[in-house]
């Protein structure tokens, strides 16, 4: 049992792959926060190995536009560091186009479809509430 949480929330009416997308992105933003998160190589019985992975288990979430807004809101209320995804990052090729495209809105005007924390469980799960877990 971990003493933390890890919750990637993302928004419930984009298509498949923006959601896969999303979560790729949001879950690299926790890793690259928390580089202690990922754990040894793994091998097979061959002696193949293979990269590592998060040592941590992580929830995908799912809410609305209005949803995510008020986690998002929470979380800056309480602190939280959080990796974020903006529709129009969707339109950029690159971490560069990435960047600008998030500079361009104030905090609360951010189009965000998914957002990643990690921080402790009790104080995910109050960010977080409301949220369904991802079918």
């Amino acid at each position: 049992m971990f003493e933390t949480k890890i919750a990637i929330i993302v928004r419930d009416d984009l298509l498949v792959w923006q959601k896969l997308n999303v979560t790729a992105f949001l879950t690299s933003g926790v890793l690259g926060a928390n580089a202690d998160l990922l754990g040894e190589r793994y091998e097979d019985a061959s002696g193949k190995t293979y990269s590592p992975l998060m040592i941590q288990p992580m929830i995908v979430l799912a809410a609305d536009a209005a949803g995510l807004a008020r986690i998002h809101a929470r979380a800056l209320g309480r602190g939280a560091e959080m990796a974020i995804y903006i529709e129009e990052m969707f339109a950029t090729g690159h971490d560069a186009a990435n960047r600008a495209a998030v500079k361009q809105f104030p905090t609360y005007e951010l189009n965000l479809v998914g957002l990643a924390l990690r921080d402790d469980r009790k104080i995910v799960d109050k960010i977080t509430k409301g949220a369904k877990m991802h079918p």
